[in-house]
């Protein structure tokens, strides 16, 4: 399968964006506002290019809630120059004394994505992959992957865009390191071909700290992209950020997960272990049920609360019938279950049509 020869040439930066509607299906899932948080498990390659341990890290994800398990694809020789290929390549979290042969080390063929791929269908969560090149997005094309993850570091790899969007199938695409134009730029490279695009907010900083996560850029993709599913791609070694990020309109939340975060290679020390993973969905979906509706009503369990908490209009002492209530006459007291302090403007200066004990209750029906 391959897409590139009906990609048109030229700028796609002048192109008029295509109307869409804010909301991406990956695999069974609809990701939209109303929606709870698609959940990303970036393993990356913290798997050390054992299959059996990437088994494990799918496995953790599903059991702890995620809605997808991802790793990242690379045709290496296609991605490098040869000098960076063959360039020394040595310390603790390196796979092969070049950098060409880390890489390779790492790298999952047809037969071990097939593997995957089928172990997470088995446990009911979606898997796919990153494409840093060309032949990366063939490779997940034709293995039918639900979705294509574009890196903050192609952003502006517009011909890597264009070809991804061509295959029809949704796309992630991080924002780290770029500026607003950058970001528009991806957009309208992509909407006119493919309308299944979410969006990332990302700070390509490993980890990122509090200072620099910049969420309120959710918001400003929100307004600026209406169209187009937003989300967050996080670097820092805490969930609270993906909590906030949701509240502000974020649907997509990418983390990357370990077994431990002691092991070798770069991007362990700012994964997620199993048991934070499943605090992170969790507080998720408490965060979506705590947003709630915007519409702001009395609610049936608030009833027992306010009727000893909320207030009605009775009699301060005992009264005649035909007095003429005055402010004297009245007091303010629970249970709320009679005539709102509100009203007394309507109570004042009536007269009562039957006798009215102290602490009765001021009604209507009993005033001329």
């Amino acid at each position: 399968m391959h897409f590139v020869s009906s990609i048109a040439r030229g700028n796609t930066h002048d192109r008029k964006r295509i109307p869409m509607s804010r909301d991406i299906t990956v695999g069974g899932n609809l990701v939209t506002d109303s929606a709870s948080a698609y959940v990303i498990a970036e393993i990356g390659h913290n798997h050390g290019g054992d299959v059996e341990k990437a088994a494990e890290l799918i496995r953790m994800a599903a059991e702890s809630g995620a809605s997808a398990a991802k790793l990242q694809k690379r045709d290496n020789k296609a991605l490098f120059t040869k000098a960076m290929y063959d360039e020394p390549y040595t310390g603790r979290n390196s796979f092969g004394p070049t950098y060409g042969a880390h890489r390779e080390a790492v790298e999952f063929g047809v037969a071990e994505y097939q593997q995957l791929a089928s172990l997470s269908r088995d446990l009911g969560i979606d898997f796919f992959a990153t494409a840093f090149d060309l032949p990366s997005v063939d490779f997940l094309a034709e293995l039918g992957m639900p979705a294509i993850k574009i890196a903050s570091g192609d952003l502006t790899n517009t011909p890597l865009l264009t070809y991804a969007a061509k295959t029809g199938i949704p796309l992630i695409v991080s924002t780290g390191g770029a500026d607003m134009d950058e970001v528009r730029r991806a957009v309208d490279t992509v909407a006119p071909i493919n309308d299944q695009l979410a969006l990332l907010q990302c700070t390509a900083a490993y980890p990122a700290t509090p200072d620099v996560l910049n969420l309120s850029v959710i918001n400003t993709y929100r307004e600026e992209f209406p169209d187009v599913v937003v989300g967050l791609s996080g670097h820092d070694i805490e969930t609270e950020s993906s909590v906030i990020a949701y509240a502000l309109g974020a649907r997509v939340i990418e983390k990357h997960v370990t077994m431990d975060r002691t092991l070798p290679g770069s991007d362990h020390h700012f994964s997620l272990e199993a048991g934070h993973l499943r605090e992170l969905v969790d507080s998720l979906d408490r965060t979506r049920r705590s947003l709630g509706s915007p519409e702001k009503r009395q609610l049936p369990v608030e009833a027992p609360a306010l009727r000893k908490m909320a207030k009605k209009i009775v009699a301060a002492r005992d009264l005649s019938a035909g007095h003429v209530l005055t402010a004297e006459d009245i007091a303010i007291k629970s249970p709320g279950d009679g005539l709102r302090p509100y009203l007394i403007d309507q109570v004042l200066g009536r007269p009562l049509l039957a006798p009215l004990a102290a602490d009765g209750a001021v009604q209507f029906d009993n005033l001329g």
